[in-house]
């Protein structure tokens, strides 16, 4: 016999969205950090999610993130190559 599940009870959430001058928003696709807060009313529970968005300039990569990151694609499907040519699977 299948058990019945019990319904979720309803949540509440709120959140506060900042851009980057530090002035509160609506627009969560402005938004550079914020927070949202879980209220469960009947379990009197709280939870609360912290968020933050920077760009970070890695210094020692001479190049952008996307060309090194195709590289290394291009590199692990060349070693994925000479594996499969190394035990006669290609």
């Amino acid at each position: 016999m299948a058990r019945k599940r019990k319904p979720e009870r309803p949540r509440v959430l709120s959140s506060l969205y900042f851009d980057a001058e530090g002035n509160r928003t609506e627009n969560p696709a402005e938004a550079v950090r914020g927070e949202v807060v879980e209220h469960d009313p009947k379990a009197r529970r709280t939870r609360r999610t912290w968020f933050s968005i920077e760009e970070v300039e890695i210094k020692w990569l001479p190049i952008s993130e996307s060309a090194f990151l195709l590289w290394v694609l291009l590199g692990l499907l060349l070693t994925w190559v000479l594996i499969g040519l190394a035990f006669g699977l290609i």
